[in-house]
Formats: structure tokens, C-alpha cells, sequence
């Protein structure tokens, strides 16, 4: 199973990328769990200088807009 968290205030940038992470996991046939993180000192502790962030697993895949769909499915199916 997949650890993904989303930083971000809640904006729809980051509830679109929450839901694109979903669709791809299901695409994939991978068990995620999905966090999300609205608190602005962790957003930064995490290194996310340009919301939305994801990490998969602990480690920051990116940071700023939306997320590529074909990247994100690469970043979940490594």
C-alpha cells in the first residue's frame, strides 16, 4: 500500500490533484492512502515552497500546479 500526501490550503488545484491521484491508483490497481495536508507549517517543513505537493511514500515528487497524469502514474507505480 502507497502512503501519498497532498499539501496544500484547500484549493481547487489541490482537491483536483487529491482526486487525479485517486483515479490513477484506481487506474492502476494500487492501495493508496490519500492525506491531506492543509497546515501551512508542515507544507513548508515538507520542502512544498508552490502548492499542490505530493510525496509518495515520504518522498517529495513535486511541488506547483497540476501534476502530469502520465508522471503520476509513474510516481505511484515505482
Amino acid at each position: 500500500m502507497k502512503s501519498v500526501k497532498v499539501y496544500g490550503p484547500g484549493c481547487k488545484r489541490c482537491e483536483t490533484t487529491e482526486a487525479m491521484v485517486k483515479d490513477a491508483a484506481a487506474r492502476l490497481g494500487i492501495d493508496v492512502v490519500v492525506e491531506k495536508v492543509t497546515d501551512p507549517k508542515s507544507i513548508a517543513m515538507a520542502g512544498v515552497m508552490s502548492t499542490p505537493g505530493i510525496s509518495v511514500d515520504g518522498k517529495l515528487v513535486h511541488a506547483g500546479g497540476l501534476p502530469d497524469a502520465v508522471r503520476l502514474e509513474g510516481w505511484l507505480s515505482a
